[in-house]
């Protein structure tokens, strides 16, 4: 197997959480990793303003390589949602996609939350074994229960369950 990107294991990151000018960039991101469902433009400025702090980007000198979109459901206080998370093909297969997870759950917005959950469709092999190895990570279960249904959805939509990562031992 060729690859023809940088490594994780060779190359530096950085993580932040998500400036109001980061918008476009989230949107580009979401475009470019070709596996995520693209949102509108305005969707992506709006999370950018109003939950950047909820929101993660992986960059590499510089430049972004993946990012980690969520917030806080305002009905569950203890929860912090991954709505979104993408890494660049170059990017991918390194491992990039858990640190981010990390760093995500560890963004002062985030790091209180007593649970991770996140929807995934049961096709989607790459996400489930990324969430797995997170909740391995934390020392924790996950747990899968029906969330979203294909009729919820306006157009055809496989349904998307919920993952529940956690309990997560709260920081001292």
């Amino acid at each position: 197997m060729t690859h023809t990107g940088p490594s994780a294991s060779t190359c530096s990151f950085s993580f932040r959480s998500a400036r109001p000018a980061d918008g476009a960039a989230l949107w580009r991101l979401v475009q470019a990793t070709g596996t995520l469902e693209l949102n509108s433009p305005y969707l992506y400025l709006l999370m950018a303003t109003d939950f950047g702090g909820t929101c993660l980007l992986a960059e590499q000198d510089g430049e972004p390589a993946g990012l980690v979109i969520g917030y806080r459901p305002p009905s569950e206080p203890d929860a912090a949602f991954v709505w979104q998370i993408g890494v660049l093909p170059a990017y991918r297969g390194h491992g990039l996609g858990l640190a981010m997870l990390q760093a995500w759950q560890a963004l002062p917005a985030n790091r209180h939350a007593r649970w991770v959950t996140a929807t995934v469709d049961p096709d989607n092999a790459a996400s489930q074994a990324l969430f797995h190895a997170f909740a391995q990570r934390l020392g924790t279960t996950l747990k899968v229960q029906p969330h979203f249904t294909p009729e919820q959805f306006p157009v055809p939509h496989p349904a998307e369950p919920l993952l529940l990562i956690g309990p997560i031992s709260r920081p001292q």
